[in-house]
């Protein structure tokens, strides 16, 4: 359901943070790199407080435009732990323009209001559940620098991202591992507490919940190709976007569907 009506506070901060995402992301090339990091870090902290008001509000909303949100503010997360260990990474521009355009996404369609009685277990399912969502997106975002610089070593080009292609190689794959494992908790919560959380035994068989279950499958076999038969590569990382794109029609998908398709409010 788009926003029509949210007060004006609301609206000058969702502003101001996309604002402070375009800076880095247009001005790439004439910033300095402590300019750009520093208006990146006043854009993560912005981006902390919207998602604060829309989770912890009265009422507390979500959706499929706050999840978008959510997973890109944990890419910029994963991005901040890294660039002190890889000072030289370079995918500034692109992670800032993912932040300003989810925070607008997130301003236009702010979700839908939660259920008062929602179950206890509600929040634990939804944090795994986005948790590994942010991974594989750091994941899918690691893919594409990795395939950047695989193209540019075949020019004899330096790496456009700033790390060699090996280390950006692992550094995917343990992405990859660390949401696989949150996957894994989530649909396990799901399986456990699916009674609590959807009045059922076991597991909600919606679309939701296949397409969650496929991407589990794809990323099974994504790891265990990796381990077994040495998986690297382009096919690798086809596989990689296959998982991560069922993933994505998982949750963000239903939910687009029923908020703006069919504009359900619940």
């Amino acid at each position: 359901m788009i926003l029509t009506t949210a007060p004006l506070a609301t609206v000058l901060l969702f502003a101001a943070t996309a604002l402070a995402y375009a800076v880095p992301a247009v001005g790439a090339g004439a910033l300095s790199m402590r300019a750009s990091r520093g208006a990146l870090w006043l854009a993560w902290l912005l981006h902390a407080l919207v998602l604060s008001l829309g989770l912890f509000g009265t009422p507390p909303r979500f959706g499929f435009a706050p999840a978008l949100s959510v997973t890109a503010w944990l890419v910029l997360t994963v991005y901040a732990v890294e660039s002190h260990v890889f000072p030289q990474l370079r995918a500034r521009w692109a992670l800032a323009g993912l932040g300003a355009v989810a925070v607008l996404l997130a301003l236009l369609f702010p979700g839908t209001p939660l259920h008062e009685m929602a179950s206890p277990w509600l929040p634990l399912h939804w944090a795994l559940g986005i948790a590994s969502y942010g991974l594989f997106a750091a994941a899918v975002l690691h893919a594409w620098l990795m395939t950047r610089a695989e193209r540019q070593m075949r020019l004899a080009a330096d790496s456009p991202s700033g790390i060699p292609l090996l280390t950006l190689e692992r550094l995917t794959f343990r992405l990859v591992s660390a949401g696989f494992v949150l996957l894994s908790a989530t649909l396990l919560v799901g399986w456990l507490f699916g009674e609590q959380l959807y009045g059922i035994h076991g597991w909600k068989w919606s679309h939701k919940t296949v397409f969650s279950v496929l991407s589990w499958l794809t990323f099974a076999v994504l790891l265990l190709g990796r381990s077994r038969f040495g998986w690297r590569g382009r096919k690798a990382v086809r596989v990689l976007y296959a998982g991560a794109g069922l993933l994505l029609l998982g949750y963000v998908g239903s939910r687009f569907v029923l908020e703006v398709v069919l504009g359900r409010v619940t």
